[in-house]
């Protein structure tokens, strides 16, 4: 039998050829860095994102039966043992609580990025970091059959078939909160048409007081978008801000969101009211104010200009607006 073989791991190193030598210690101070000088590379909004997406990754996990897990935005040792099958699994259980379809799949890249970057680090053997890669999130019309299927079970929040018609009498009301980060989550729904994703990852620090703007992250068609707040908006933002320096998220995860817009819609006499049926009364209130098509896809983050009109509401009278000359 080979002495190398039972040879200390220190002296196996040794008798290495210098070059080799520099290499393996090269390869061990690029994987204790390889999670930190990823994130140094990415944009602030982009590393919020992937921090909320794990955020999401960990309940999961103990959920499953598993210990909270620790450093999974710092530490490729915190990946090691995951499997693909875990990694299918946080699909199906994002799927049956409810979370929307392009939040899940956006969840499963960003776990994707991590085990890959564990797989490099070592922490990860790269035949389970080939398997996670094929787990596969849902294209458009597959998970357009998932949430019919899931209409009856989907929690408060989730899109329903028919969105709740909201009138400007009922939006109104909705954005009269008397606490300030409840009237600004209604303005940010109402006034702006956030996703509720997009609500979820905002901190103070996205909005900027003294020019009355928000600069925030659509995940869904990954860009940043800055927009002016209307008054409405920016009144809130004053009342539930001014002096607030957190660098936590304002307003809870999506299934926080949806449970709110939940309760206060039921105030208002709207019991089923969810974050996307505020995204399609703003659609609707933008389009009969005589918002082109053009102006309204892009506030919305759209990528196709067919979106817009599949949002805004039909007018009771069919040939209302048309002109003839």
């Amino acid at each position: 039998m080979s002495t190398d073989l039972i040879l200390p791991p220190q002296q196996l190193v040794l008798d290495l050829p210098p070059i080799a030598r520099a290499g393996a210690a090269a390869n061990a101070a690029a994987a204790a860095r390889a999670f930190a000088q990823y994130r140094e590379r990415l944009a602030d909004h982009t590393r919020r994102r992937h921090d909320f997406d794990l955020a999401t990754f960990a309940p999961y996990l103990v959920a499953i039966g598993l210990s909270a897990p620790v450093g999974l935005n710092s530490d490729p040792q915190a990946w090691a043992g995951m499997t693909w099958g875990l990694v299918a699994g946080f699909v199906a259980w994002q799927s049956s609580e409810g979370y929307a379809i392009g939040s899940i799949n956006v969840r499963l890249s960003t776990v994707k990025v991590y085990t890959r970057l564990a797989a490099k680090a070592g922490a990860l053997p790269d035949s389970d970091y080939a398997q996670i890669r094929l787990v596969a999130g849902f294209r458009h019309a597959e998970g357009r059959r998932v949430d019919a299927k899931r209409e009856t079970t989907r929690k408060a929040g989730g899109k329903k078939a028919t969105p709740v018609s909201i009138s400007q009498a009922h939006a109104d009301l909705l954005k009269r909160q008397a606490d300030p980060l409840d009237r600004l989550l209604m303005c940010l729904l109402l006034d702006h048409g956030l996703r509720v994703g997009e609500v979820a990852s905002l901190v103070a620090a996205d909005f900027d007081l003294s020019s009355g703007q928000l600069r925030f992250y659509r995940s869904k068609v990954d860009k940043t978008q800055t927009h002016q707040l209307f008054p409405d908006t920016l009144a809130a933002a004053l009342a539930a801000l001014s002096g607030n320096t957190h660098v936590t998220t304002l307003f809870g995860v999506e299934r926080t969101i949806q449970r709110r817009v939940g309760v206060l819609g039921a105030l208002v006499g709207l019991p089923t009211l969810s974050p996307h049926d505020c995204r399609h009364a703003w659609a609707t209130f933008a389009t009969r104010a005589g918002t082109p098509t053009k102006a309204l896809q892009d506030a919305g983050g759209w990528s196709s200009p067919a979106m817009p009109l599949r949002y805004a509401e039909s007018a009771e009278i069919a040939n209302d607006g048309v002109k003839l000359k």
